[in-house]
C-alpha cells in the first residue's frame, strides 16, 4: 500500500461528505478544519456511526477506536454506499483499515489541503493509501489534536484513556489493540501520571468530563 494522494481536478460541484467519530469534538473539529474549503461540503457529523443522509464520502476519524474489531467502521461500510475514508494515527494501520472495507486511509500528519484531495481522489474512484507525511516538510502542516494533548497525552494514550472512560477492562484494549497487556499498563500508567490520577474512577471521572465518557 504505497500510493499517495492523487491531486484531480477542481471539481464543480463540492463532495458531500459526512463526518463520523465517537466523540462530538473531534467531529466539530474537523468540520472547522475543512469548512474553508470549496472542494468539499460537510452535509453530517456522526457520533453514533449512523446517517440521516446520503453523502458521497465517509470521513472516518478513528480516534478512541482500536483496530483489532471496530464495529463502527464495520457498520460505515455495511450500511452506506459511499466508500469511507480512514483517517487516523499509526496506531490504527493501513492495512487494517483496508481490510475492514476501508476505500482509502490518510495519516493525520496530513494538511489540511491533503486531506480534501484524498477526500475528493476517493470520490473519483482511487485508492488513497498514505501514511505519516511529517518528515517532508510541507510548507503548511495541519497538525490534528485530540483530547488530552494539550496534558502531554499521546494519541495511543488519549486512545486507551477514552477506551477506560468506556469500562473497557485492560485484558480488552490488549486483545484490541494489539499490544501486550503489560504494554497497555505502561501506557496506562503515563497517562495517569500526565493527567494526575491515581485510580481507575479518577480515570473515568477524567475522561468524562473532557467528553471521552461513554456513548
Amino acid at each position: 500500500m504505497t500510493s499517495a494522494p492523487v491531486s484531480p481536478q477542481p471539481q464543480s460541484t463540492p463532495v458531500r461528505l459526512a463526518i463520523a467519530n465517537d466523540y462530538e469534538v473531534i467531529v466539530r473539529g474537523l468540520h472547522a478544519m475543512l469548512e474553508p474549503y470549496d472542494d468539499v461540503e460537510v452535509a453530517e457529523l456522526t457520533i453514533k456511526a449512523e446517517l440521516n443522509r446520503s453523502p458521497a464520502v465517509i470521513l472516518y476519524d478513528t480516534f478512541g477506536r482500536l483496530p483489532g474489531r471496530d464495529p463502527n467502521l464495520a457498520k460505515l461500510v455495511r450500511d452506506h454506499q459511499a466508500p469511507v475514508l480512514v483517517y487516523s494515527w499509526r496506531t490504527y494501520p493501513a492495512d487494517v483499515a483496508m481490510a475492514q472495507g476501508a476505500a482509502g486511509y490518510l495519516h493525520k500528519s496530513c494538511t489540511a489541503d491533503e486531506l480534501v484531495k484524498a477526500v475528493v481522489a476517493v470520490h473519483e474512484g482511487h485508492t488513497v493509501v498514505a501514511s505519516d507525511t511529517s518528515h517532508q516538510g510541507s510548507r503548511h502542516p495541519r497538525r490534528s489534536t485530540w483530547p488530552g494533548e494539550h496534558q502531554g497525552l499521546s494519541p495511543r494514550e488519549a486512545e486507551i484513556i477514552a477506551c477506560i472512560s468506556r469500562g473497557m477492562s485492560n485484558q480488552e484494549i490488549a486483545d484490541q489493540s494489539f499490544l501486550s497487556i503489560n504494554t497497555v499498563k505502561t501506557h496506562i500508567r503515563s497517562a495517569y501520571r500526565k493527567i494526575g490520577v491515581e485510580r481507575r474512577s479518577q480515570a473515568v471521572l477524567w475522561g468524562v468530563a473532557h467528553g471521552l465518557g461513554d456513548r
